[in-house]
């Protein structure tokens, strides 16, 4: 009997009903979005440095583990020094350079030669090597997206360049430049951010790290292997990551909170005969309470469904429009969202539902 006048209560009044639904589907989307936007750039982060082949990373001292907020301070000169050491087959020397036109990306400035001696070397689709300086290679989501061919010119870093190649995706970087033409736009004439280092065996690269330490000027650079790096790129250990997070669901719950309190606030103060009706009949406080609830409760749950589809429906689209993203998607997270969305909006209706319960039946039943 109680459901069937909470739904009778929520089809009387649709409008508002579909108000409240929609605020809650906000709510669910934006967190479920958001979050897959995050930890999905940050899971495509490290995917493409695993492909990168390599067993140790050398940075500068201070580095961060965030790709591309480094800089381009080490000498490349190093890479002699790095080449010399036992143990050490290949020090490929890397620019990562961080963009956000058209879209946020890294792109990478490499010796060829170096890089791609790295197995898995580059799996050409179609064209070959670089040609000349404003020469770049481009992996095949950005081609397949973009509709690139061998031989296109496209614009990066406010200059032309043509496109020589195409690869096979996950070996680092979306659009690789010569190194030399790369120091050329940033200013880092002879610099580089990273040193790639492959050893001749993976159980020596303890050893490779104490041999780059003792060289005398290296103490403090940052040597770690692929797994550490990769171990270090996690939602705790990225400053700002968690607190935009946050951000994001504090935003969301607000948004929940005001929508649930101010329609059932309302719904409330247009149920006062109502009410007053059901406390003579001998209603207690807690039956009042709970009809609010259960209302607010099926609001949040019919929001919380729509926003789940929302955000499956838009991260397809996304996917399908924009294939080179990496988008996550878990469903630990659809529980979380979906606690934190019924939490705030039970917590939205508290004051609401204590307001009708409070009501005096003869007040209630004389309102108009």
């Amino acid at each position: 009997m109680i459901n069937k006048m909470i739904v009778a209560n929520l089809v009387h009044r649709p409008v508002r009903s579909l108000i409240s639904i929609s605020a809650i589907a906000l709510e669910v989307t934006l967190i479920l979005l958001i979050v897959s936007f995050f930890y999905g750039q940050l899971n495509g982060s490290k995917e493409s440095q695993m492909g990168v082949g390599a067993d140790l990373m050398v940075q500068p001292p201070g580095s961060s583990a965030l790709v591309g907020v480094t800089g381009a301070p080490m000498p490349v000169k190093l890479g002699e020094i790095l080449r010399k050491l036992p143990h050490v087959s290949v020090a490929a020397p890397v620019i990562w350079e961080l963009t956000t036109k058209p879209t946020l990306e890294i792109i990478y400035g490499i010796d060829l030669a170096s890089y791609n001696s790295i197995p898995p070397s580059f799996n050409y689709r179609a064209g070959g090597p670089f040609q000349g300086g404003y020469d770049v290679i481009v992996d095949d989501f950005f081609a397949g997206m973009k509709k690139v061919k061998v031989g296109d010119s496209i614009e990066i870093l406010n200059h032309r360049f043509r496109v020589c190649g195409i690869v096979a995706h996950g070996k680092g970087a979306r659009k690789f430049l010569p190194l030399a033409t790369m120091q050329d736009l940033i200013g880092a004439e002879n610099r580089a951010s990273v040193f790639y280092i492959k050893v001749d065996d993976p159980a020596n690269a303890d050893l490779v790290v104490n041999e780059i330490k003792g060289v005398p000027g290296m103490e403090n650079y940052a040597v770690r292997s692929m797994q550490e790096y990769l171990s270090m790129m996690s939602a705790d250990n990225l400053p700002g990551f968690q607190t935009a997070i946050r951000i994001v669901i504090a935003i969301s719950v607000i948004i929940g909170f005001l929508a649930i309190f101010q329609s059932m606030y309302t719904a409330v103060m247009e149920r006062t005969r109502e009410i007053g009706i059901l406390k003579s009949m001998g209603a207690s406080k807690a039956f009042i309470v709970n009809v609010v609830l259960r209302e607010t409760a099926l609001l949040a749950l019919l929001g919380i469904v729509a926003g789940i589809v929302i955000s499956l429906v838009t991260r397809r689209i996304v996917l399908i429009e924009r294939p080179v993203l990496h988008l996550f998607w878990s469903g630990e997270w659809v529980v979380r969202t979906t606690v934190i969305a019924i939490t705030g909006a039970l917590g939205g209706a508290l004051y609401p539902a204590y307001k009708a319960a409070q009501k005096d039946p003869i007040d209630a039943l004389a309102y108009e």
